[in-house]
């Protein structure tokens, strides 16, 4: 069984992967939501299957917030879809405890994602829309006690307002 967050803020912006010059939009940051996309829809769907489900970290593209322009390849939470694409949290292995920004990231524990099996936080702060064609590979799938601390912080930073369909 899942449950389902129906969301009405849209997610902050959309990860391309860079492409080779002459190949497309080189834009990291890619145009409007999804055109059929009402709301982002949240549930905890984690399934072995090579899709990006929610509940599960995978690997994309990420561009960095202080240059677009470029980024690197990370892991990623999936907390759900807006029309055709997913919407992701990046993950660090980095501590920010001593961050002005602390609040806005969650502890999550470690897991497959990560070789080294470091700790690893989910910044709430930065919702990021990408096309499931761009994810790499799945790295595992978060437990649900830390899904919804994620998402109870998402929904604080964002002002979202829970509304839960289905069962959970």
């Amino acid at each position: 069984m899942s449950s389902s967050l129906r969301r009405s803020p849209r997610v902050s912006e959309t990860a391309k992967p860079p492409v080779s010059p002459g190949q497309g939009d080189s834009s990291p940051l890619g145009g409007p939501p999804d055109p059929d996309a009402a709301t982002l829809t949240v549930s905890y769907e984690p399934e072995r299957d090579g899709d990006a489900d929610p509940g599960e970290v995978v690997w994309t593209w990420v561009p960095y917030e202080d240059d677009p322009s470029q980024g690197k390849d990370r892991p990623v939470l999936v907390l759900g879809r807006e029309g055709s694409q997913v919407a992701v949290v990046r993950l660090s292995s980095k501590s920010h405890d001593q961050r002005r920004d602390s609040h806005e990231w969650v502890p999550v524990g470690s897991g497959a994602w990560d070789s080294a099996r470091r700790p690893s936080f989910a910044d709430a702060s930065r919702l990021i829309r990408v096309d499931p064609d761009s994810i790499r590979r799945e790295g595992a799938a978060l437990d649900r006690r830390h899904f919804d601390d994620v998402l109870e912080r998402v929904a604080e930073l964002h002002g979202w307002e829970q509304e839960v369909s289905g069962a959970s």
